[in-house]
């Protein structure tokens, strides 16, 4: 297959997405390794298929020390961060440090936020192994750990040195996990571009059958659009917050349920279709066009209705959002396919029936 690099630019630095059928991870990421120390942190499913390789390639050039934690987003905790630290400096690691980042999404939020703290900040590097991490959290800088009253609300924006995204990790990847991270993949086409909505529509049945070179397409199609708004948006002052479509109704599940009993993409794949049916409450989507979301999601094997989680309940967990300002919940809706709005200009209790309507459909 062919490799894609693409160019992340932001304030503090710019740095490369790598998109390749990697047959060296270890080749690929030591240009980019400042110092002699090296940390990688993966966990205990990834370690076993990809921690080895990595591990004695880099161990000619340097000083490689391992951290493995366990799996799951119920981890993603500051105990795991401490274990991070503990790593650190139990193998005496000073400020030309770089942590590798072996895993999901869970994983690279988590090393990415520990570099960012660590002797207040070191450099660090993401190996993306499954496809949501790929195209989403990977990319733009965005670290951090889950509290027990809201998910990602402690972290900070810490800029890899570079992103390399391995097709060859994918195959190894539960069914579950390869479908969770299509609703990514899905959300930057409702939000972006209704040309890549067709697409997808046409090429994710071949996808779900592990077809890499269009998975290698779309996760270059999806890094495209993430550089464009990370270079224009690096702190989510603005646009950036668009990234975050179907995500506040998402993180209302994951709180609801315990953090890993949905996973992330599935959330978001439920909460895109509430975010899509308060957009048809305002008259900004038709019924069809709802249609037309639930079944790319039904195709890519992802729930289109939430548990059952009460209305009042909901809107409290809302209220924890960090894109709450001056106590009003702001949603990212859809003016049309292909083009999203963030805004607080919706009826309270539209959206107070968008999610009852929810409950019952899930009863």
């Amino acid at each position: 297959m062919l490799s894609h690099c693409l160019t992340v630019q932001t304030h503090s630095h710019d740095y490369p997405i790598i998109i390749s059928h990697a047959t060296n991870m270890a080749e690929q990421v030591a240009p980019y390794i400042a110092g002699k120390q090296v940390l990688i942190v993966t966990n205990d499913t990834v370690a076993p298929l990809y921690l080895q390789a990595l591990q004695e390639g880099l161990a000619a050039q340097f000083a490689v020390f391992v951290c493995v934690l366990p799996d799951g987003e119920v981890y993603k905790t500051q105990d795991s961060i401490n274990q991070i630290y503990d790593a650190l400096m139990d193998n005496h690691c000073g400020r030309d440090v770089t942590l590798i980042a072996l895993g999901g999404g869970v994983i690279g939020d988590m090393t990415g936020f520990a570099a960012a703290s660590f002797m207040r900040g070191v450099n660090f590097i993401q190996i993306p192994t499954t496809v949501l991490a790929q195209v989403d959290s990977s990319v733009g800088g965005k670290t951090g750990i889950n509290h027990p009253k809201g998910k990602n609300m402690i972290g900070a924006f810490w800029q890899p040195q570079m992103v390399l995204a391995d097709m060859a990790t994918l195959p190894t990847l539960p069914r579950r996990e390869l479908s969770a991270g299509m609703a990514e993949v899905i959300k930057y086409a409702l939000i972006m571009d209704v040309t890549f909505l067709e697409w997808l529509e046409s090429n994710m049945a071949a996808m779900m059958q592990l077809d890499l070179d269009l998975i290698a397409e779309a996760v270059k199609r999806c890094c495209e659009f993430k550089a464009q708004v990370v270079a224009e948006d690096e702190r989510e002052a603005g646009r950036r917050a668009l990234l975050n479509f179907g995500h506040t109704f998402g993180h209302v599940i994951e709180t609801h349920e315990g953090y890993g009993s949905w996973l992330h993409g599935e959330a978001v794949a439920a909460g895109m279709v509430q975010a899509a049916k308060l957009s048809q409450r305002l008259g900004w989507l038709t019924a069809a066009e709802v249609s037309r979301i639930e079944q790319l999601l039904l195709l890519a094997e992802l729930p289109i209705v939430p548990p059952a989680i009460d209305t009042e309940i909901a809107l409290g967990l809302m209220s924890h959002d960090k894109k709450v300002k001056l106590g009003q919940i702001r949603l990212i809706l859809l003016k049309s396919l292909g083009d999203a709005v963030i805004t607080d200009e919706f009826a309270p209790e539209l959206l107070s029936a968008v999610l009852a309507d929810s409950m019952l459909a899930a009863q």
